[in-house]
């Protein structure tokens, strides 16, 4: 299958380090920012851009550490990753927009809320935690071990083995093997990217507290999708969230595990335009 070709792409600048962009569409319709998870990048959304291109424009961009954005052996700072999505849409001259975060993506999508909750019709996340939890810390600092001695075949084994759902293993088979080296190949080299972008993490979970009055200052409605089979981040510390933002509606979604957009394309991708086309938490889930 032939790649996607951006109507428009180019670059951000934030500190001076650029940050990579694609828009997908006309620019007559809404706009759906779909935010990368940690190990992605835009080309990671590239089979999933059908299921929303039939009815809303989209918006993909890199952090740094990613894809085609900088990529150098600094801090990261997840505030600047916000404020070059700002900047990416004041570009293509989007007042308001549908944001959507995936794992990583979810704690931008939630920062970006709490700076900027103007610009957004709705937020839709899933894989994603606001509170401190000890069992994620864990799986963090295993993670961070591994990236920091160089040890990524075993990270990828384990990450793999952690992150899906039974159903979705069975389905790919040996599959999953190659998707496995893959991010190997692709990671080995840029591990201090990982590194970085987890690093970014912890000063965002460092600021909870002291965040805590914006994050539940958040009125934009939103929509939460937990794989009931999600290890990494089990779906009742995700329904966590709806205590702390007061305009939110939680799903399980069965037979899935943290990676719920790959494993439930069909019903994730249908219940994002459902809730965009509400953009209230009164809509029908599809089935």
């Amino acid at each position: 299958m032939a790649e996607p070709i951006p109507a428009k792409c180019g670059y951000v600048h934030v500190e001076d380090k650029p940050f990579y962009w694609e828009f997908y569409g006309t620019g007559e319709r809404d706009a759906v920012c779909l935010l990368n998870g940690v190990a992605m990048s835009t080309r990671s959304w590239f089979p999933s851009l059908p299921l929303v291109l039939d009815e809303y424009d989209v918006i993909l961009y890199d952090y740094w550490g990613q894809g085609n954005s900088f990529s150098e052996d600094v801090p990261y700072s997840i505030p600047r990753f916000c404020d070059a999505l700002t900047l990416v849409v004041n570009e293509l001259g989007i007042s308001r927009f549908h944001i959507m975060g995936i794992s990583y993506g979810g704690f931008i999508a939630l920062d970006y809320a709490r700076l900027y909750q103007e610009r957004l019709h709705t937020m839709t996340l899933s894989g994603i935690l606001l509170t401190h939890e000890r069992l994620f810390e864990m799986y963090r600092d295993l993670s961070m071990r591994l990236y920091e001695t160089g040890q990524m075949e075993l990270y990828a084994h384990y990450l793999y083995e952690k992150i899906f759902g039974e159903t979705f293993v069975r389905r790919v088979g040996a599959q999953l093997a190659v998707m496995c080296q893959k991010m190997v190949e692709r990671y080995t080299p840029l591990r201090h990217c990982l590194i970085r972008l987890t690093a970014a993490q912890d000063r965002l979970f460092a600021d909870l507290d002291q965040n805590l009055t914006g994050y539940c200052a958040i009125r934009v409605p939103t929509l939460i999708m937990a794989g009931a089979e999600d290890r990494t981040i089990p779906p009742w510390v995700q329904k966590k969230i709806c205590s702390i933002l007061p305009n939110t509606r939680y799903e399980a979604i069965p037979d899935s595990g943290h990676v719920v957009y790959l494993e439930k394309p069909a019903l994730f991708f249908g219940a994002l335009k459902a809730f965009a086309k509400a953009r209230s938490l009164d809509f029908v889930m599809p089935a």
